[in-house]
């Protein structure tokens, strides 16, 4: 947790305009973590961990072929099909891809693997011009958070509901972090009992601005929302789009066969929704004194 606070305090500072050419500087610093391999593994019940030691990304195998969730920075897209062909799956074999949020760090592969595969991208509606656009809403011409634009197929919003197969996930608007934000729900067998699984979409502040010229109308209301309903969700296991987010590197090591699986850990959601809504205030706050003193 240390970490994240750092890179989201890092994430904060930068938001604020003080240094906003340090923008690059910041992405050199957590590329090295971003960009640096780990082993995939089986995390639960047909869900697979396939990114990187800083980056979240997810295959969801199903009896009809896979489901990707996410990919990560362009450089790692070799990667990430790598790790999915070492658990013995094929990339070949990707039918749909998800995205949570239309940021560089879970888009960068897109293009690539969907050219490769055919498959459909499906992503939040209000996310569909920056995926389509290559860039972070807001700061439409940086280079630094642009990235390789890529077709939508398929928008959705709260409710709305992907299948294949044998497996089904549920769509839920879960904005703020960008316009579309989106967070995916489905149900998992874990020793013959049923889990909810909820891929979390984010909820940090990171590069937006909430005061002044906000990086999109509405954005306040957005997150406050989002927060609420987290925290109303009832969720057994805890994914999110960076592994801090639910602690994967530690629950991973404890990992052992026979034992329950330390990704369930009902109520540990609400308690981080909980802790991103205290954060929220701060930065809003903050946002909102820097802006008064201009």
């Amino acid at each position: 947790m240390k970490k994240l606070a750092a890179t989201l305090c890092a994430l904060v500072f930068l938001a604020t305009g003080a240094q906003a050419q340090t923008i690059k500087d910041f992405l050199a610093a957590v590329m090295q973590k971003w960009t640096a391999p780990f082993d995939p593994f089986q995390l639960i019940g047909n869900i697979y961990y396939v990114g990187t030691d800083g980056i979240a990304v997810y295959v969801i195998k199903t009896s009809q072929g896979l489901i990707l969730m996410d990919t990560a920075m362009p450089q790692s897209t070799g990667m990430i099909e790598d790790n999915i062909a070492k658990l013995g799956l094929k990339v070949a074999d990707i039918k749909i891809i998800l995205n949570t949020h239309a940021h560089l760090d879970h888009t960068g592969g897109f293009a690539e693997i969907k050219k490769e595969t055919g498959a459909q991208l499906v992503a939040g509606e209000r996310d569909k011009p920056l995926l389509e656009g290559g860039y972070y809403p807001g700061d439409e011409k940086n280079e630094d958070l642009a990235f390789p634009a890529v077709k939508v197929d398929r928008t959705v919003k709260e409710g709305d509901k992907v299948t294949l197969g044998d497996t089904t996930l549920t769509a839920h608007a879960t904005p703020g972090h960008s316009p579309g934000c989106t967070s995916w729900e489905m149900t998992v067998k874990d020793g013959g009992q049923d889990r909810e699984v909820l891929f979390f979409c984010s909820g940090t502040v990171a590069l937006n601005r909430l005061v002044g010229q906000p990086t999109y109308a509405g954005i306040v209301d957005d997150y406050r929302a989002t927060f609420a309903k987290a925290k109303a969700m009832k969720i057994d296991v805890l994914l999110g789009p960076h592994p801090e987010v639910y602690g994967m590197q530690a629950k991973r090591a404890e990992m052992k066969d026979g034992a329950p699986n330390p990704f369930v850990k009902p109520g540990e959601l609400a308690t981080y929704a909980t802790g991103l809504s205290e954060e929220f205030d701060k930065q809003l706050a903050k946002q909102t004194a820097a802006m008064e003193k201009k």
